[in-house]
């Protein structure tokens, strides 16, 4: 006879507390006889199977989070109820849920935490029966975590394990002598083990280093709902301290006693309910105890919650809004309750420290408090003036628990009439005054529900994501980040991380202009169009409101309109022509808007992804910044003519070479057939450093030079100067050789000459995104290994392949190009925008050699999970590609290629 999901027949369970309910809910009779007519066994696994079957399909069709966690708990009750039975057990002995499940929770893929308390005196005839239980519940598919402990042995334990302590509190008796348990419970009482104070303090800790561990944000792109910062186990500390310090069962059982308010109470319930059903969906989507919600999963439970792609966004951001939102008000929750028992706990007794500070606040040990109940609702700007405080006095530690619930309470204060007053406007402009604390505050305001409602638009974005991972947190997270980085450009540190930001901020006029173009920068993603379009309508708003200058509101709202155009410049312009300079000195207009803009796109790129910022895109930000001071400084009337740059730049290399013996007749006959760009892309440094080596050449051999980099920091990336004669297909050569050794090519600049010989000057990074140093071994690998490379000819090694990251692969899109004509430089400009893979570049490279166009220089660009290189390119002849035909082989070749080696690696 076999044992059917139809064969469960779950009782009706109402929402009372678990002990409080009837043990077995399931046709006993015939689960009885299942066992005396099969195997043991497959019977408990068909039982266990047929009811996972049931508990999902009530999940999909809505039923109540609640009921299914509880009675999926109560089910293994009676599971366990049977499987115990099946030996046979003296008395004092009994066996005790523990732990999630102790609390009669439990979610698809929970571990079941068990405890066999027992006399010491019985353990010697219960010991085989105890290893044969438990080995019944492996067999049958449990995934279980016991210990077997007397209470003697359980109590010394605990005394030092907080965890054991916390386990004992929420224990309950499944089978077997009931009093052991009782008698667990009085030996483990706060007068005996961990008193309130000390329990508190561990557990405060505790979630401390917990939440280090997530980066304390609780905007990670794969948040962990039950660790991470506002996740389940803030509302199981809440719970945990709370009952220990006031000695009840379950929380229920505080409604209405005034520690919680009605809506702190709700709001737990709620957000629990909800992390409920995401873990629940999280458990069986993945099936297994998975906690971190990872990018696999993500869609797959945003499909199952019902959203779906819109003008929204996609259905998986969707969720993930609601996701942070939620936890966000959880660790909000979490903030006010621990604070409150804090002051109960810790601060029971002690002597009060109170320091007046105006007629509407005072410190009290340190923390800042409203000097009575009403201070909000009488003076509603001081739901500002509080933030002003702090971020002005760096020894305030906090605020008090009872003027956070008034601040929360009193925060539908802030209406249009509120933000348009301009008393609260100053109070706002005098916090952005205040970097030292300014950001500090900003996320205070932000996590007490304060800065989106005095800010409207910035509450829009609130735990907005982008689904992507070039943007690893939420457009808020993201943007305090922001602002965050530029008040580091102040401090001593940043002299030497950011150089030429932290010199700048010290000129910067006003600061806070900087700091409110921080803000407004992304403010209008996900409403549709441009988001800097958006952006600036918002920042003339703001600064309208707020009384700033009609001359500085142009500034700011240029700023935000503007802030992608310097890394767009720096990232995908050849920043060594003096026309691009000059056409981006014409857009900035003058020194003020450059400093500015510098300072905006430095802190935005490493508040995007810290893994952005490396040494090469400092380095092009650096070239950028200070070749467009020396137009302005020159003035943007007086051009600089390219002929004269070639000849300073020449005439600087001859005296150079000179000093190392070779005469200008020697040096202007190896440059005879070189063209101008050499002259205008390379400094006269490089070019000594190259035309003295191939000066010195005995043979037509390739030469590999490798510039050593003694400083990293001022290196930018490594140079790789490749000479060879008659070659076309070198880029695919050293692109090859390259990813073999897992370097990655920052930029590429190719040059031909009239005698045949390709000069490439290519710069490298290594796998941690730095250059590689003054390593003389690993510099002879590197030449030794482009030199046979270039030694094959035509016939390429394959590239190796290298596992691609989990990230990566779940975000893998099709490879898109565009192809237009340069009608200046006398080429097509080819653009690759595709998901980053090793060999990706040596790819492309065989691709143009298979179609026989030549690559003139190349811009590289990895973006996060993805690339957007430029190519420009000709034809055989040195033509643009002129051929609609060809044009389409080429751009459909090169994405059946590179979308083929996504789905291979």
């Amino acid at each position: 006879m076999s044992f059917r999901e139809e064969d469960i027949q779950f009782m009706p369970i109402s929402m009372v507390p678990y002990f409080e309910r009837p043990l077995f809910f399931f046709d006993q009779s015939r689960f009885r006889r299942a066992l005396g007519e099969q195997p043991v066994i497959t019977v408990f696994k068909d039982a266990l199977s047929a009811a996972g079957i049931q508990f999902n399909r009530r999940f999909v069709e809505g039923e109540d989070i609640r009921t299914l966690v509880y009675e999926r708990a109560l089910f293994i009750d009676c599971i366990l109820h049977y499987a115990w039975h099946q030996f046979t057990w003296p008395q004092r002995i009994s066996l005790e849920a523990v732990g999630g499940y102790g609390r009669g929770e439990l979610h698809p893929a929970s571990d079941i935490d068990l405890l066999i308390l027992h006399r010491a005196e019985v353990f010697d005839e219960c010991k085989d029966n105890i290893e044969r239980f438990l080995t019944l519940l492996w067999d049958i598919g449990l995934e279980i975590g016991s210990s077997v402990r007397t209470i003697k042995q359980t109590i010394d334990i605990a005394r030092t394990d907080i965890t054991v302590a916390t386990n004992i509190m929420e224990s309950r008796t499944l089978v077997g002598d009931v009093s052991l348990r009782y008698e667990l419970m009085q030996e483990s009482t706060p007068d005996k083990i961990w008193s309130a104070e000390d329990f508190f303090r561990a557990k405060y800790d505790e979630q401390i280093e917990r939440h280090k561990k997530y980066n304390d944000t609780e905007y990670n792109l794969e948040p962990n709902i039950k660790n991470a910062p506002g996740g389940l186990r803030d509302i199981q500390t809440i719970s945990w301290v709370t009952k220990r310090f006031f000695g009840v069962r379950t929380l229920k059982q505080l409604e209405g006693k005034g520690f919680f308010t009605d809506e702190e109470f709700s709001q737990l319930n709620s957000g629990e309910e909800y992390l409920w059903r995401v873990r629940y969906a999280l458990h069986m989507v993945a099936k297994r105890p998975e906690e971190r919600l990872i990018f696999d999963y993500q869609r797959e439970i945003a499909k199952l919650f019902g959203y779906v792609d819109s003008h929204e966004g996609l259905a998986v951001e969707q969720f993930m809004h609601k996701y942070y939102r939620t936890v966000l008000a959880l660790r909000e929750l979490n903030d006010v309750v621990l604070q409150f028992l804090s002051e109960a706990i810790l601060q029971k007794g002690k002597t009060r420290n109170v320091v007046s500070i105006n007629e509407r606040f005072q410190l009290r040990d340190n923390y800042i408090e409203a000097t009575h109940t009403y201070v909000f609702e009488e003076t509603p700007s001081a739901l500002l003036e509080i933030f002003v405080l702090m971020a002005q006095d760096p020894h305030i530690e906090g605020v008090r628990a009872s003027t956070i619930r008034w601040i929360r309470e009193s925060r539908h204060l802030i209406d249009d009439n509120f933000r348009s007053n301009s008393k609260n406007t100053q109070l706002f402009i005098k916090l952005l005054q205040q970097p030292a604390g300014l950001v500090e505050q900003l996320r205070l305001m932000s996590r007490y529900g304060i800065l989106g409602l005095y800010l409207p638009e910035f509450g829009l974005v609130t735990g907005q994501m982008q689904h992507d991972l070039f943007h690893i947190y939420t457009v808020d997270a993201h943007t305090l980040k922001v602002v965050q980085n530029m008040c580091n450009f102040l401090l001593p540190s940043a002299k030497d991380d950011f150089p030429v930001a932290a010199h700048i901020m010290t000129r910067l006029p006003k600061l806070e202009l900087l700091y409110i173009a921080g803000l407004y920068h992304d403010i209008g993603k996900g409403r549709g169009g441009d988001h800097s379009t958006l952006g600036a309508v918002d920042a003339e708003e703001f600064c309208v409101r707020h009384g700033i200058s009609p001359r500085e509101t142009r500034l700011v709202c240029w700023l935000v309109e503007k802030h992608l155009l310097m890394s767009h410049v720096s990232q995908k312009q050849d920043i060594s022509d003096p026309e691009v300079i000059h056409k981006f000195a014409l857009t900035v207009g003058d020194q003020l808007h450059l400093d500015y803009l510098y300072c905006l796109t430095v802190a935005d790129i490493n508040g995007t992804n810290k893994e952005l910022w490396n040494t090469w895109r400092a380095s092009l930000m650096r070239q950028l910044y200070l070749d467009t001071r020396r137009a302005l400084r020159r003035g943007l009337e007086n051009t600089v003519d390219r002929q004269d740059l070639i000849e300073e730049t020449q005439q600087a290399a001859i005296r150079k070479l000179a000093r190392k013996g070779l005469s200008e007749p020697q040096v202007l006959a190896i440059w005879g057939d070189m063209g101008d760009d050499y002259f205008l892309r390379e400094n006269f440094t490089d070019i000594a450093w190259h035309t003295h080596a191939i000066a010195a050449r005995t043979d037509d051999q390739p030469l590999v030079l490798i510039k050593k980099t003694a400083n990293k920091e001022l290196a930018g990336a490594t140079q790789i100067f490749v000479y060879s004669k008659d070659q076309k297909n070198v880029f695919v050569a050293v692109a090859t050789a390259l990813a073999q050794l897992n370097l990655s090519i920052q930029d590429a600049k190719i040059y031909s000459s009239n005698s045949g010989h390709t000069i490439d000057t290519f710069f490298v990074l290594n796998e941690d995104g730095e250059p590689l140093g003054n390593n003389p071994t690993l510099l002879k690998k590197i030449q030794q290994t482009l030199i046979d490379e270039l030694g094959l000819v035509d016939n390429y090694r394959d590239v190796i392949g290298r596992r691609t990251p989990r990230r990566l692969k779940y975000f893998a899109s099709p490879t898109r190009t565009s192809l237009n004509t340069d009608m200046i430089r006398n080429c097509s400009v080819l653009e690759v925008i595709s998901p980053d893979r090793p060999g990706l570049l040596a790819c492309i490279g065989r691709i143009f050699m298979d179609f026989d166009i030549q690559l003139l220089n190349a811009k590289i660009a990895t973006l996060g999970e993805r690339v957007e290189d430029i190519f420009f390119i000709v034809d055989s002849q040195g033509k643009p590609l002129g051929d609609p035909v060809l044009c389409e082989k080429l751009q459909q070749e090169i994405c059946e290629q590179l979308d083929k080696r996504v789905d291979k690696h």
